[in-house]
This record gives structure tokens, sequence and C-alpha cells, in this order.
């Protein structure tokens, strides 16, 4: 601002290069962080399974019904 007058050149006053992007930085998922631990529950008849590293609850079938299962 040259003149004090407020008409100054764009993009170099106040909000500029202040990380005002996109995104919340939780990271993926929601920032949920389940860990390796935990359950895979099946939504259909309720059985409960343990985690297994490496292998996604979705990617599991229920031993009781079927059912792909869900973390829970």
């Amino acid at each position: 601002m040259p003149r004090g007058d407020g008409t100054g050149p764009l993009g170099q006053g106040p909000g500029t290069g202040r990380g005002l992007g996109r995104g919340g930085g939780r990271g993926r998922m929601g920032g949920q962080s389940l860990g390796p631990g935990g359950e895979c529950i099946c939504p259909n008849c309720g059985a409960k399974v343990g985690h297994k590293l490496g292998v996604p609850c979705y990617e599991m079938n229920c031993p009781k019904c079927g059912t792909k299962m869900v973390r829970g």
C-alpha cells in the first residue's frame, strides 16, 4: 500500500500465504486411527472376530452367515 489508502498490489495483503487451503489435516478415512487391533463385526448376525493385521474387515466373511464383516 504505497499511499496508505488500501490500493496496493494484488496478492500481497492479509490472508495470503497463511495456510488457508482446503482440507482439515486429519488424514485418510477421517482420522479414525483404528490401528492393528480391534474386532471385525458382522452387520447381519452380530458375530465378532479378531481383526487380522493386513486383512481389511470388509474382505473377511462372517464364520456364521457368510456376510462381509465391518470394522467395529
